[in-house]
Order: C-alpha cells, then structure tokens, then sequence
C-alpha cells in the first residue's frame, strides 16, 4: 500500500472532484450498510457495556492469513522447490482485494432487497451524501453526540456465506463417511475463499490423520490452532505430535501457547517447569513453581519445589522470602513441612535464632499441633546448639535415644556434624558411635569423622585405627588418606606413613580398572608432594628427586604453554560445530521454524557465538582461497591456526603461589644437581625463574642462579647457565670468582656472543680489572697483542702488584716485539721481561714464574737464558694447590679426576729444554733430560 492515503474503495484522496460518481455510490452503499446493521444496533443497546468490553479481548490474539497476488494458502503446509516456506508471505496482502469483495457483498444485498426499501435508501442517499463528502474531503468527521459502546458489534464474527456453510456442510459429510478424494477438493475450494476460517484446515488435519500423513496433519493443525488461538485442546494436541516427531522447540512454542489459552490447567504449567528442570534453567523451573503456587495457593509441594530452585540458582534471598510470605499468609494453620524447609534454609545461612523463632512460632500457633514433629525437635536442639544453649539442646536430642537408629540415622549424623562444628568433640563423638553398628553404605564416612573426633581429644591411637577403617571403603578419598598420614607422622611412624602413600602391589591392574572413573590416587599430586616431603626430612634424596621432579616439570611446562595461549584462547572447530548443532535441532523442513531450540540460555549463548566465529573462519578461508587463486598459487587449506591446546589443570596448581612449595623447587634443584642431573636441573631454574619471577624472594633468585651458574661451570654447552652466569656477574661486578666463573663457561661458547656484553661492562665499570683482562685475553686470542697490551697496561695501573697482570702485560709486549710492522723491537722486548721479572718477584720465585720467564727468553730466541731458567725449574718441588670453588660447589667432580702432579711443571720445562739442546747438537744431554723427567 503507499504511502498515500487510499479508502477501501480504491479512491484517491487527493482529487475529490475527478470521482463525484464514485462518491454519490458510495453514499449508497454506506446507507444500505448502516440499513444491514440496524437489528445488531438495536440488540447491543440492551446489553451492558461491560460485555461489550468482552469482545476487544475475544479479539486480541487472533491471526489473519493476508495473501499477496496469486499466493495459495493450501502451500502453507508444503515447501516449493527453491527451499522458500510459503508461510513467510502470510503477512503479506493486498488490500484492494478484501475491499473489493466487501463492495461486492453490498452490492449483492442491494439487489435482494425489496423495491420500496431501495427507494428509501437512496432517497436517504441524498441526504447523507453532504456529510459523507465532507468527511471524505477533510478527513473528519463531526463527532456524534451518541455514546459509543466498544468493542465489535455481536454476531458479526461468526456469519459465513451461505455458499461456503454450505460447502463445508458437505465436506464434514464426506469426511464422516470416508470420502476423502471428495473431501479434500472441496475442503481446499472453501480454503481458497475464506483462508481465514479455521474449520476447513482441522478438517483437513484429521483426514491427513486418518489417511497417516501426519507431517501434513501436523502443519493445517498448527494453522487451525493460529487462527483459533483460544483453542486449548488443539494446542495440547500438537504437543505431543510435536514431541513425536522430535521437534522439541515447536514443542515448547505450543506448550506456551496452550497455556496462554488456558491459564487453569495446572497440567501444562507442571510440563513447563519440569521441562526446565531438565534443561538445568532453575530461575525459569523455579518462577514457573512460583505462580502454579500463586494461582492454588494450597498446593504446598509446588510451594516448596519453587523454593528449592531459588535457592539451587544462588537466590538464597528469594528462597526465603517465598517461605517466610506463606507463613504470614496461614499464621494458625501453616504445613509444617514448610517450616521444616524453611528452618533448613535459615540455619544454612547461620540465622539459627530466627529458625528456632519460626519453629517455636508455629509449635504455639498451630491449636492442632500438641508435640513438634520429630525432625523439628531435633531443628531446634541444632539451633539452640549454634546459640550455645547446650543443656536444652541436650533435651531435644534425648528423644534420639528412643527411636530406632536405623529409622534416625541420617537426624544423628545431622546432630553430630553440628556438635562438631562447634568444637564440642566429646558430644559429636557419642552420637557418631551410636550409629558404628549400622551406618550402611556411609560407614566409611562415619569412621572417618570417629577418627577426626579421636585425633580432637588426643587420642591418636584410636584415630589412626578408625582411619584405616575409613580407608577400607573411602579407598580413593585423598583427604582421608592425607588425614591418617598426618597422624602417622606425629607418631613418629614415617616408614608406615610412606607406605600410606605409596602404590599398591597391584597398582598397573587397578590403572587398568579405574581408566574409565579417571585416574587412581596414587597419581594425584597432593599424595606425591606430601610422599616427597617426608623423603626429603629423611635424607633420601634419590627417592625426592625421583618423586616430584615429574610434577614440577609438568607443572611448569602446562604453565608456561598455557600463558602464552591464553590471550589467544581459541576453540577448536570441532567443539564449534558441536556448539552449533543445538540450533539446528529443529527440523529444517518444517513450514513453521522460528521456534526457540529446547536448551539452556547459557548453551544457546554458546551455540550463537560459535556460529559468529564459524562464519568469520569461513569469510577468511574464502579471502585467503581467493587471494591464492589471483597470485596463480595453488591453495591448500590449513587447519593448524583453528586449533588451539585445550586447557589442562596442572598437578600442582599452587606451585608458583604457596610459599612452601616454591622452598620446594630450590630444594629440587639442589636434590638434581646432587644426585649429578645437571640438565634436568637447569631446566627447573630456567622455568621457575622466568614463570615466578614476580614470586620468589630476592634470596631464592640468587640462590637459584648460583645453582644455574654452578651447574653451567660443570657441564658442556651450557646455553642457559650462561644466563646465571651473567646475572651474578652483574650483581657483582668487581668478584674475581664471579668472573671466573663466568669466563670458563664463555670459552665453552662462540665468542661473538658475548662481545655485547663485556662492550657494556667495560663502557660502565671502567676500572673493572676482570673485564679489562677478558677483553685483553679475547684479543689475544685473536693475535692482536697491541690492543691487549693496552688493556692490560690499564689493569696494571689499577692493580700495579697483581701477579697475574704483570704476567699478561709481558707476554703481550714480547708477543707484540715478534711482529714485523714494530721499529723499536728490542725496547719492547726489555719491557716486556721487565714485567715477567715483576711477575718472578711478586710470586716469590714460584715455578709457574720460573717457567713463564724461561719460555719469554726461549720466544725471542736467547736459548741459553731460557736452558738456565729451565734448570731452575727442574730444581723447584711444586706442591699441588686446590681448584678455586664456585659457591655450593664442594670440587669433588675435578678432585677426583685429576691425579697427583697436576700443578708441577717438571714435565714441561724439561720438554723445552730437550729441545734447546737437541738444537745445539747435544743429544746426550737432551736424552737425557727425558729420561730423568719425561719417562713413564
């Protein structure tokens, strides 16, 4: 329709005059209709305002099938052959087309009626033709003084032509008699000219019935109950067809429908919230109880479900509230079952005195209650237990003793665990050994509490015995287990303790057994980090180690993947389809879709953001395929990005938190490197300090590093020790040791890698003597002794009595005197013994210095000095002086694999000079230097 205005006859507004004969017409039938209606008028005057008010709400649901064009409403129940669903025109009608017919119908009455009446309606035409062309041209109307009743005028709602009464007529009489080829025809005929009338199509729903097509018997069902929208039986039927074909959603639709039109049946209301029971949807389940209670305010179970659920959905508030209302609402007559709940609820969340209120409140008001019930007494004993009332709590609990264990046991069990929450150990323990004889399937449970009472008085014999008891049946409880542990160990039974812990014999069948209830105890990482503390306090540091180092490096690990995809967490697609399947539950060739998927709010949030991130995969898949085809590559798809690691919970979740177990991995890492682990150690400290570094102490970093460092200093490649190395080397710039440390395992490594750092070390600390001697040895190791002399020359002036410098500034200057670009040769090489001889007087004429002197003067070729110092050297006894020591490190790794001699020169100095006088023609003398001092 557009949006200029347009009557139902078609006329346009705009141009009055162009349609005077249009007008003077419907002046006509506008009187012949007012003539039609005058028997309704004068019949609806009598009635009472109120029940024509009646009709707006007779009116108010009910559907209309609007059809545009050529459009069959018989294709509503069928699906054409491009996939579209003829229901979605439904809303869709031309309205020339009804406006026709009514024209139509006025004009057939006109010409039924009796000559005298037609005169007098057109006389009356004239008339009225200046009112109606006003109201026409102005678009007003002038206001009737009458007053105007609402709603439709009676009988207007169910007249039908006489020509479709009759043809339905007909079609009943086939369809009783069995003739559905008859039928059928005739029943789509009246479909065709009134497509809003519901009859033909629950007709046509029991034939299908009958004929056992119940695929379209269920979609005219559905069109007659749309149209007849108060019809509750129909609505109850398509229930259960619904559920029968599976099509839970529509289901659900037709359940709400069906209650909407008969708000009475507690029935349906029950179906609803029992369904949203299953669907876990307590806040729907528990409002859906709510008004089935408000609506029979005498139905006391529905009452209580409704309660339940609230407080089962985190409304603890509105548990109560609900109960406490119907106690104001029956104050004499209340059910004490509600009490009952209501106490429950209120003791739940410590309100002891105001449950003991509301107990003793009904006890007085209720004239045919002469004696609490027995659960209720025993209520109010545990509320006068929690407000320290003991002596009367001690008279509720008396009547205990005169009922048969077996009827009370769970009250019993009740009473004690209240006793023992608050500490009155004594008293919980009595009653939990009345029920010892006949506990049942919870006799485990009930010894371990024994035991916990036992261990409370001191009585830690007994305790363990009940343990043991408990663990019979509780064989998986790891608490239990730990509990008797503990009380192992204040005994001083550590072996015992160890065999707590510890696999069973059969333990490889029993993994077998209990792969499908998940994994046995004996695996669980609380059972292996109390089995290595005892380990540790008894020394054995193998069976430590062995223990919990596979936890702490599973921990560490599944931390250290898990931080870095947990800013990019993503689901697999796999998980995604499997998300999306709950909307697609419903069935697809179905006229009637759109319903609600039977499923949880927080699933069917699920299901829609799946769905997103599907369609997005999907549109960059689709850019990537189409990007390849243009650059002339040969796509193929890569599902690796869609995939990411689920979450898995680390044996020890606290492992980076808890104080006494990050004391645990410094621990560990000690136990590896003693027990000579050095890789599996270096891992650890590599992981913890980098995952805990906002965690650990300052102390437990260093310590830590040391560890690293010492362990860098002992092995080969050490690529991650090298990192301790440089932090304590950084923390302590001016430490010989720390740069001794940190020099040998650089020599291990390329030394390009380092070139950095030592550049920063020497542009901060330039006084720093050990950086200044490594950038010296690193030249001179590259054959540039000019830039090492200089270097060395610089330490020298910072420590001009080092032995060790004036050693390395001597070697450098007679290295440097060697080359062929210096004038002033013999200048450099008189400096350079100058140190040496700096170094003879400084080391208090030592071998090494002895020695070093002799090969400076055997370099440069003055060979009967170097024989006169090598003599010198033959005649020195050198003792043998201990390897420095890294810190933790006791030297027993190099001890014992150097042997007796290692620090004499004896072997060397006497080589050199064997070969001085091999030189000179000597061979006597050279033999005989080897013999005396290189001989085997």
């Amino acid at each position: 329709m557009d949006k200029k205005e347009t009557r139902d006859d078609g006329m346009d507004m705009d141009n009055p005059q162009s349609n005077q004969k249009e007008i003077v017409a419907l002046a006509s039938e506008f009187n012949a209709a007012e003539d039609m209606n005058v028997g309704c008028s004068q019949d609806n005057q009598t009635e009472d305002s109120n029940a024509e008010e009646e009709y707006d709400d007779e009116e108010e649901d009910t559907y209309t099938l609007r059809f545009e064009g050529e459009i069959n409403p018989l294709a509503l129940t069928e699906v054409d052959a491009d996939g579209v669903h003829p229901y979605q025109h439904l809303e869709r009608m031309e309205y020339e087309a009804l406006a026709d017919k009514k024209r139509k119908a006025i004009l057939d009455y006109h010409q039924g009626m009796p000559p005298e009446k037609r005169l007098r309606l057109e006389d009356d035409s004239q008339a009225n033709f200046e009112e109606l062309l006003a109201e026409m041209t102005y678009g007003m109307k002038k206001k009737s003084k009458k007053i105007k009743k609402r709603g439709r005028r009676k009988g207007s709602k169910k007249k039908l032509n006489p020509e479709i009464t009759q043809k339905l007529g007909d079609a009943t009489l086939h369809f009783v008699h069995g003739r559905y080829e008859e039928a059928i025809p005739l029943l789509k005929e009246i479909i065709m000219i009134s497509p809003n009338l519901p009859d033909p199509y629950h007709t046509l729903g029991l034939i299908y019935t009958d004929m056992g097509d119940k695929k379209r018997a269920l979609g005219f069902y559905m069109l007659a109950a749309h149209l007849t929208p108060k019809e509750a039986s129909r609505w109850k039927l398509l229930i259960t067809w619904s559920l029968e074909q599976g099509n839970s959603g529509q289901a659900r639709y037709c359940l709400d429908r069906a209650i909407k039109a008969d708000p009475e049946d507690m029935g349906l209301r029950y179906h609803r919230a029992s369904l949203f029971v299953e669907l876990g949807e307590h806040q729907k389940a528990a409002e859906s109880y709510d008004q089935i209670w408000q609506l029979r305010p005498k139905n006391i179970e529905a009452l209580k479900t409704a309660a339940t659920l609230y407080r089962k959905c985190g409304q603890h508030e509105r548990s109560i509230h609900i109960l406490e209302d119907y106690m104001k609402k029956n104050p004499k007559d209340a059910d004490l079952s509600v009490v009952l709940l209501l106490a429950s609820f209120l003791m739940s969340e410590n309100a002891h005195e105001k449950a003991l209120h509301y107990i003793q409140y009904a006890h007085q008001s209720c004239s045919e209650v002469k004696e609490l019930p027995f659960d209720l007494s025993i209520k109010a004993g545990i509320c006068h237990v929690h407000l320290g009332n003991m002596e009367k709590a001690e008279d509720f609990f008396r009547v205990l003793t005169q009922k048969d264990v077996n009827d009370c046991g769970h009250l019993i069990i009740e009473v004690a665990d209240s006793l023992m929450s608050v500490k009155n150990h004594e008293s919980a323990l009595k009653y939990y050994l009345m029920l010892e004889g006949s506990a049942g399937d919870n006799k485990g449970l009930l010894f371990l509490n024994i035991g916990r009472c036992y261990y409370c008085l001191s009585a830690r014999t007994q305790a363990i015995d009940y343990l043991y008891k408990a663990l019979q049946d509780l064989d998986s409880d790891i608490d239990a287990r730990l509990d008797l542990v503990s009380f192992l160990l204040e005994e001083d039974k550590e072996d015992e303790a160890i065999c707590v812990l510890s696999p069973p014999p059969d333990s490889e069948s029993r993994v077998a057994l209990t792969s499908d209830r998940g994994k046995p105890w004996w695996t669980d990482g609380k059972i292996k980090l109390k089995l290595s503390y005892i380990y540790q306090s008894k020394g054995y540091t193998e069976a430590f180690v062995e223990t919990i180092f596979p936890l702490v490096r599973e921990t560490l690990f599944l931390e250290t993947i898990q931080r870095k995809a947990r800013s990019k967490r993503r689901l697999p697609k796999s998980e995604l389809y499997k998300r999306v399947q709950v909307l697609d539950e419903y069935q697809t060739d179905s006229v009637f879709q759109g319903f609600r998927p039977i499923a949880s709010s927080a699933d069917l949030s699920k299901a829609a953001r799946a769905k997103k991130s599907l369609l997005k995969k999907e549109k960059k898949r689709e850019a990537k395929r189409a990007a390849a085809l243009a650059a002339g590559i040969e796509w193929q798809s890569d599902e690796s990005d869609d995939e990411s690691p689920a979450y898995r919970e680390p044996p020890l979740p606290n492992l980076l938190k808890d104080e006494d177990q990050l004391t645990l991995i410094v621990e560990l890492c000690k136990g590896l490197v003693s027990v000579k682990k050095y890789w599996e150690a270096l891992e650890i400290i590599t992981a913890s300090l980098k995952l805990a570094q906002n965690v650990l102490s300052t102390e437990k970093q260093e310590e830590l590093r040391a560890l690293g460092a010492q362990i860098a200093y002992n092995i080969d490649g050490p690529t991650n020790g090298w990192d301790c190395a440089r932090y304590i080397v950084t923390q302590n710039p001016y430490s010989f040791a720390a740069w001794n440390c940190y020099y040998k395992i650089m020599l291990r490594s390329r030394l390009d890698k380092h070139n950095k750092f030592l550049h920063d070390k020497f542009l901060k600390h330039e006084d720093c003597v050990p950086v200044l001697l490594i950038k010296g040895h690193q030249f001179t190791m590259h054959s540039q002794h000019q830039a090492a002399a200089s270097l060395y020359l610089k330490a020298y002036k910072l420590m001009p009595d080092n032995a060790l410098i004036n050693l390395c500034v001597g070697t450098a200057l007679i290295n440097l005197a060697l080359g062929l670009r210096l004038h002033n040769k013999h200048q450099c090489v008189l400096q350079g013994l100058a140190f040496l001889y700096n170094n003879l007087r400084l080391s208090e004429n030592s071998q090494e210095a002895l020695y070093n002197l002799a090969r400076a003067y055997h370099h440069v070729g003055l060979v009967s000095i170097a024989a006169t110092y090598y003599e010198k050297v033959l005649a020195v006894h050198q003792k043998d002086h201990p390897i420095p020591k890294l810190p933790n490190d006791d030297g027993t790794e190099t001890v014992d694999e150097l042997k007796p001699g290692y620090c004499d020169l004896k072997r060397e100095a006497a080589y050199n000079l064997h070969l001085i006088y091999t030189s000179s023609g000597s061979i006597d003398l050279a033999r005989q230097v080897l013999k005396d001092h290189c001989s085997i």
